[in-house]
């Protein structure tokens, strides 16, 4: 049995039951054995092993009290991957969906796209089962505080700096960050994502979705001459990520004509008007079914999967992971889609994944896609030891330059290995290297 396969045996063995873990440990390692077949020394040293092994997993309770006085008791994660190229760096995430198996999936992805990112920093993840959704301020602050009450003794600005994901907002990070502060007397910048007032970064909101269309919009350029004038672009979900790459799009001359959320999603012909979506998600937090009331030309269908039958140009799944199934991919092929980039992390299954590439659709990763926000992020942390703060100008030109370079080395690093066009193979060597030569360099550690 070859060394690639004997790990992620041994990996399937040791973690049961932890089948997203599994699915980004295989998907990531099956495409490094020419990388590892070519340098005999990764296996001598256990490089592998100790790479899918994370460095630190916490659990932890989270008792928190209710408006009404009831006490309630989540489950807290902080899964601590890789710190060989600096300190650990991922969001945290508040979803009822949120276990084990998942925090160490999106940490292990997160290594190999913040190495990608080109800055110092690793790969970490954490989060809770907690639901914030219909909650009150006062019950998410508690909440966040009780949170941050057991999670401060793990962190630090040079050790492992957190930031945002699903259902952490600039709310949330408020929160947290206000009792770190509390307890160890000290602003320093050990979150990201934090508010402009106290040591926040311009950019970091729309980040992410910005990302995705820089990166996008570069593969475009260098494969195809392409760019997003004129296309029709759908995306899922109706998130940040979602809302902020909508608008770079239309930014940049497309029409895109369908976003969801999860209960299901809406068509405007027309194109989408994105200051009503953001009115009912970002100020009112309602459902995107109230979009067809104030756009009575557009439509609403219960159910998002079907949102990839609408014929597009270009889909962006900015939504969770495996939400595009092989269906979905054939459906969206036959309909003539040129691209698809994640927004999300994961959202495409291994078998949608395959048939983009054995399609020649230009498919990057989520990776390398939705890598703006940490990118950002570190953007972010830059600004806090320096304190400085940069313009908005600054940060979109650092981000749209980290994107650029991103295509380019993943690009790059296919052709390199004789997977030319392959840039779920070309992300994984491309942000691999650089973690594995920091990892040799500094022992068995």
């Amino acid at each position: 049995m070859d060394y690639v396969n004997r790990v992620l045996q041994e990996l399937k063995e040791k973690n049961p039951g932890q089948p997203e873990f599994h699915q980004a440990a295989t998907e990531v390692l099956e495409s490094l054995k020419a990388v590892i077949e070519a340098n005999p020394a990764y296996e001598k040293a256990g490089l592998l092993e100790r790479l899918v092994e994370p460095e630190r997993a916490v659990m932890f309770r989270v008792p928190w009290v209710d408006d009404n006085g009831n006490v309630h008791v989540n489950k807290g994660y902080r899964v601590q991957f890789n710190s060989a190229i600096g300190p650990y760096k991922g969001g945290l995430r508040f979803h009822p969906s949120v276990n084990l198996s998942i925090i160490k999936f999106l940490g292990f992805e997160q290594i190999f796209k913040n190495s990608l990112t080109s800055l110092p920093i690793g790969g970490g993840k954490g989060g809770s089962d907690f639901n914030p959704k219909g909650k009150s301020d006062r019950e998410i602050m508690r909440f966040c505080q009780s949170f941050m009450t057991e999670l401060y003794r793990h962190l630090g600005s040079d050790t492992d700096v957190p930031a945002g994901d699903i259902g952490v907002g600039g709310r949330e990070v408020g929160y947290l960050f206000g009792q770190y502060k509390r307890i160890r007397n000290e602003h320093t910048g050990v979150l990201t994502g934090r508010g402009l007032a106290y040591g926040g970064s311009l950019v970091r909101t729309e980040a992410t979705g910005y990302g995705v269309v820089y990166i996008s919009q570069e593969a475009l350029n260098s494969k195809l001459q392409g760019s997003f004038l004129g296309k029709r672009v759908v995306i899922s979900g109706s998130g940040n990520v979602a809302i902020y790459a909508c608008q770079k799009a239309q930014q940049l001359g497309a029409k895109v004509v369908a976003m969801s959320d999860s209960n299901g999603y809406i068509y405007d012909p027309d194109g989408i008007k994105l200051e009503i979506v953001k009115e009912i998600k970002e100020v009112r937090r309602a459902r995107i079914k109230e979009y067809i009331e104030k756009v009575p030309t557009a439509t609403y269908k219960e159910g998002h999967k079907d949102i990839w039958s609408i014929k597009c140009d270009i889909a962006l799944p900015c939504a969770t992971q495996n939400e595009l199934d092989l269906d979905a991919a054939k459906t969206l092929v036959a309909n003539g889609v040129i691209l698809v980039a994640e927004g999300a992390n994961m959202p495409t299954t291994l078998e949608a994944t395959q048939y983009f590439l054995s399609n020649k659709i230009i498919f990057l990763p989520g990776k390398a896609a939705n890598a703006g926000g940490v990118a950002t992020s570190a953007l972010e942390m830059a600004q806090s030891s320096s304190r400085i703060f940069w313009s908005f100008e600054r940060v979109d030109s650092e981000l749209q330059n980290i994107m650029v370079n991103i295509f380019r080395n993943i690009d790059s690093a296919s052709q390199k290995y004789g997977y030319e066009g392959n840039y779920v193979v070309g992300a994984n060597i491309a942000g691999f290297l650089k973690v594995a030569d920091a990892m040799m360099a500094q022992g068995i550690v």
